[in-house]
């Protein structure tokens, strides 16, 4: 079993993270922002990934370090769980319609962090939280988790079903990078020798 557990305490907060990425989509999250709890169920579940998240952080300031250390905690124990990659597929992709929206993902697990993000929103808040917040945890996990991820909304005008379908997005596409290829899995997939810079 792929698991890892992260502890990551800072002034701003303080967090617990833990992750099976063999498990079965059980998630038990609370971080403070339900909207984020809400997009955290979807990712366990879409992905299989297990994920228990407690989070205490300064939401009387505003939800900035919350969303994005909970996203820098999650990346990590992602990164641990991983372990020498060996026998993954490595790549993903995903596309997901949600009403009248679309949005696709496509992941690398490549050890190369990187981000690219074609996300517009036409609101500021969805609830209590600023959308504005979404590229930050998108960031973080993929910056510590060491992905490439590029995320792109096609199409859509309700903002909660767009932000939605890029969790579900990253969900799917991660749930097939990750999964183990039994023609060789006793190998990267990689002809460098190693996955990552």
């Amino acid at each position: 079993m792929r698991t890892a557990s992260v502890e990551r305490n800072t002034n701003e907060t303080k967090i617990s993270a833990t992750i099976n990425l063999d498990g079965s989509g059980s998630y038990d999250v609370k971080t403070g922002l339900g909207f984020l709890d809400h997009m955290l169920e979807q990712l366990s579940r879409h992905s299989l990934i297990d994920i228990k998240v407690r989070c205490k952080g300064d939401l009387h300031i505003d939800g900035h370090h919350t969303t994005e250390d909970v996203g820098i905690a999650l990346g990590l124990a992602f990164l641990e769980a991983l372990g020498d990659k060996k026998g993954i597929r490595r790549y993903g992709f995903s596309y997901i319609p949600m009403d009248e929206v679309l949005t696709r993902a496509a992941v690398d697990i490549s050890g190369r962090p990187w981000l690219v993000w074609n996300v517009q929103f036409s609101r500021d808040k969805v609830g209590e939280m600023d959308t504005e917040l979404f590229r930050e945890f998108f960031q973080a996990f993929a910056q510590n988790a060491g992905l490439t991820l590029h995320v792109e909304n096609l199409y859509g005008e309700n903002n909660h079903h767009i932000i939605e379908s890029c969790f579900k997005a990253l969900a799917r596409a991660l749930r097939a990078a990750l999964t183990i290829d039994r023609r060789q899995a006793d190998a990267l997939p990689t002809t460098k020798g190693k996955l990552g810079s």
